[in-house]
């Protein structure tokens, strides 16, 4: 993946996770979130983050939560980010940090 392919995909899936969180917040659940600087960060109500950031250089995304720091690659075929440690996607452990974090139901 070239560095600009990386930024492009990176960036739409900041977009749509936006989105989805966007919903959330529309429909009263206890969760915000701030983006700036290609980063991303969800916010709940008990004041803990879990970051979303981007590793250019190395094209990973990063993911950091309470329960640890986390490195995604893209896989073309899956369509999907990939953690590189327990081969999970970023939609399921953000579902789960979500609940973990939150205690909030969201579907990524």
């Amino acid at each position: 993946m070239t560095e600009a392919e990386f930024l492009t995909c990176y960036r739409q899936t900041l977009v749509k996770l936006e989105n989805i969180l966007e919903e959330a917040v529309q429909s009263d659940l206890d969760i915000d979130y701030e983006s700036s600087n290609d980063m991303l960060s969800l916010l709940f109500s008990n004041d803990s983050v879990a970051i979303i950031s981007r590793q250019t250089a190395i094209c990973q995304l990063w993911l950091a939560a309470r329960s640890g720091g986390f490195h995604f690659e893209f896989d073309v075929n899956k369509k999907s980010w990939i953690c590189t440690v327990n081969d999970r996607s970023l939609q399921v452990m953000l579902m789960e940090i979500c609940l973990e974090q939150g205690s909030i139901q969201l579907d990524f």
